[in-house]
């Protein structure tokens, strides 16, 4: 165990740290609630927000470290309850590297309502998908929740856990906060726009075109 925990990085734990505070920020969550986790693809190893302390108090020291199991690599606190939920969407996606629970305003009343989120914007369709749907319900904490998640999710970037909240995953942190930027503004976009008409969703073909061009042309 002292062996293994000389490869922990302070590095990833500071992330763990600003993200959750940038989390915050971004107003997807209030005081202790939701989890954030961000994985080393050099070791395995997860780092994890502790369970029932505010993002504003949380420290390095606070990080749990877990391993492809959920068990305690390092760490005196006790990990977030969700711990399954993020070890299992890493271990079912060798891509994502970073898993955001939150739970945001207009992407939770969609799930209250167990409502998709269809794809009707072009950033959407790009970073998520074709659509973001929703998991079956279980309670908090639960393996069956993380089983839950990790079969809804499928290949997708966001999922929605109905009357919880949301899940966003990414190959690094700042891709999975941009993931939540995009989906609560699209949540918000399509309850408004249904207030006053029928949204438009954009074609599959025109999404697979879309995602393709990301992949091979967009950016740097």
């Amino acid at each position: 165990m002292q062996q293994m925990s000389l490869r922990v990085s302070k590095a990833f734990k500071r992330l763990v740290v600003e993200g959750g505070r940038e989390m915050m920020k971004m107003g997807f969550t209030v005081g202790t609630w939701g989890n954030i986790s961000v994985r080393d693809p050099e070791t395995g190893y997860i780092y994890i927000k502790p369970s029932g302390i505010d993002y504003n108090r949380i420290t390095e020291d606070d990080v749990v470290v877990l391993d492809s199991r959920a068990e305690v690599i390092e760490g005196t606190r006790k990990p977030s309850i969700e711990k399954y939920m993020h070890v299992g969407i890493m271990n079912a996606r060798k891509d994502v590297n970073a898993v955001i629970h939150t739970h945001p305003v207009y992407s939770s009343v969609l799930g209250v309502n167990r409502m998709e989120l269809p794809g009707i914007s072009e950033d959407f369709v790009q970073i998520v998908g074709e659509k973001m749907t929703l998991s079956d319900y279980a309670l908090p904490g639960t393996r069956e929740l993380a089983d839950n998640v990790v079969k809804a999710l499928g290949p997708r970037n966001a999922v929605m856990i109905p009357n919880h909240g949301t899940v966003a995953v990414g190959p690094d942190l700042g891709t999975a906060l941009k993931v939540c930027q995009v989906v609560e503004k699209t949540a918000q976009i399509y309850i408004l726009a249904r207030s006053i008409g029928t949204p438009h969703c954009i074609s599959s073909e025109d999404i697979r075109a879309m995602q393709e061009f990301v992949r091979t042309s967009y950016g740097q």
